[in-house]
């Protein structure tokens, strides 16, 4: 049976985009308001790039490229702090972000660093809608910022071609991750501004994993994401209490 059209605002929420998109100029200060997201960076690159490999098997025309060949999306890609990385890596990149301050931010950014990044101020559905798929779909920390998880992976998952892969990064709904990506991140460590999540919208890995199933898609075992306060390093972990990610395939 086909998917229904999610409604509108079910995928979207504008506050939320309004928020990201006022702080455009920050996306690439290490020490600023996205901080959190340059330090889980290596952990959930290693995390993407040992899933397309294992799972897509790039031809790889080096070890310093070893995406290449593939068309990865990133949705919900900010100022480009994967994108970029993923470029290096030898993957034709795709980024979009409903928010036109953080794409003009991410392309500046890009053409910088002499990387050819396709960034777009649109929604996912507009890629959906013109029927557009990639070897790989990315939802980086997205999913707990909209209303409808599933309707908004709905859409995601129309952009993977068969055979592809879906990458999905999010926090789990616990009282831990309430207590550390909530209280302790925004209101004792100030990481993060105050009212950037909503415990109410995270996700279970069970929730997740759920969705994607009901989508016709497989979804692979979770990898966590734990904090090491005295490095001050994120590394992989198969603790998914509180900083997850989820890989699925389409066959």
């Amino acid at each position: 049976m086909p998917t229904a059209a999610p409604a509108a605002n079910a995928t979207f929420d504008p506050a939320e985009v309004g928020r990201f998109n006022a702080l455009a100029a920050e996306w690439w200060d290490p020490h600023g308001q996205f901080r959190p997201l340059h330090q889980i960076g290596p952990a959930r690159l290693a995390f993407i790039r040992d899933t397309l490999v294992a799972e897509l098997k790039p031809a790889a025309a080096s070890a310093l490229r070893v995406l290449n060949g593939l068309h990865v999306l990133d949705i919900g890609c900010g100022g480009g702090l994967v994108t970029e990385p993923l470029a290096r890596l030898g993957a034709r990149v795709t980024g979009i972000d409903p928010a036109p301050d953080t794409i003009a931010a991410a392309a500046a950014h890009a053409s910088a660093q002499g990387l050819a990044i396709d960034y777009r101020a649109v929604r996912a559905e507009a890629l959906a809608e013109a029927g557009d798929t990639f070897d790989a779909v990315l939802c980086l920390e997205v999913v707990e910022h909209v209303p409808d998880v599933r309707a908004f992976l709905a859409v995601a998952a129309k952009l993977v071609r068969p055979g592809g892969v879906l990458v999905v990064s999010t926090l789990n709904r616990t009282l831990k991750s309430y207590g550390l990506a909530i209280i302790g991140a925004e209101y004792i460590l100030r990481w993060l501004p105050v009212g950037t999540h909503q415990w109410s919208r995270f996700v279970t890995p069970e929730e997740l994993a759920a969705d994607v199933r009901s989508l016709a898609l497989t979804a692979l075992p979770p990898r966590g994401m734990v904090y090491n306060p005295l490095q001050g390093t994120w590394s992989l972990s198969s603790d998914t209490d509180v900083n997850y990610l989820m890989a699925a395939r389409r066959p």
